[in-house]
């Protein structure tokens, strides 16, 4: 699928048919193809686009069809690839929460607060007497965040091209400032 390289914004709101609607903009900057995988060389075909972000620069892979079947080394990306399109797959990586208890992580009730139980926060049993091993899969405590988060299906509610941003609607996964990747 083509894609483009953009960056995440800021979550706001759009009024249309006098509704609210919440949306995430995405700043689209300068890309440009860089190099162009062919199936006789590398064994699959696909596309390199580079984009800068102020000091930040972004290298990703994508599948050559469609509209970058036409596509030669240094032309550049444009906003223009969008017309038409009303709904994108993004793809993001979610925030990071370091190491989280199982409370947080997993939305456990935890014990009583109360009254000498020292089982305020814990996880509690983790297994059974037979198998005498701990069970693949047993949620418990551990690190939490930093997941690749694909959302499929979301409408694209604005494009403005002089000032390079997307809105598309709902939220989109990871901070402010962090590397969102569009296929449609």
């Amino acid at each position: 699928m083509p894609g483009i390289i953009a960056k995440k914004v800021e979550m706001t709101r759009l009024l249309k048919n006098d509704t609210f609607i919440p949306v995430t903009l995405c700043k689209f900057p300068e890309t440009k193809v860089i190099q162009i995988k062919t199936l006789q060389k590398e064994g699959y075909e696909a596309i390199v686009l580079q984009s800068h972000f102020g000091k930040q620069e972004v290298i990703r892979e994508f599948s050559m069809t469609g509209t970058y079947a036409s596509l030669n080394v240094g032309d550049a990306i444009t906003l223009d690839m969008l017309d038409g399109v009303e709904i994108v797959s993004l793809q993001g990586i979610s925030k990071g929460k370091g190491f989280a208890g199982v409370m947080k992580r997993y939305n456990f009730a935890g014990g009583p607060k109360s009254h000498g139980s020292k089982f305020h926060r814990s996880i509690g049993s983790i297994g059974t007497r037979k198998p005498r091993r701990t069970k693949p899969g047993q949620r418990m405590h551990g690190h939490m965040g930093l997941d690749t988060i694909t959302l499929a299906k979301v409408p694209v509610e604005l494009v403005n091209k002089e000032l390079g941003i997307v809105a598309v609607r709902g939220p989109v996964p990871g901070a402010r400032n962090s590397i969102v990747l569009f296929n449609f």
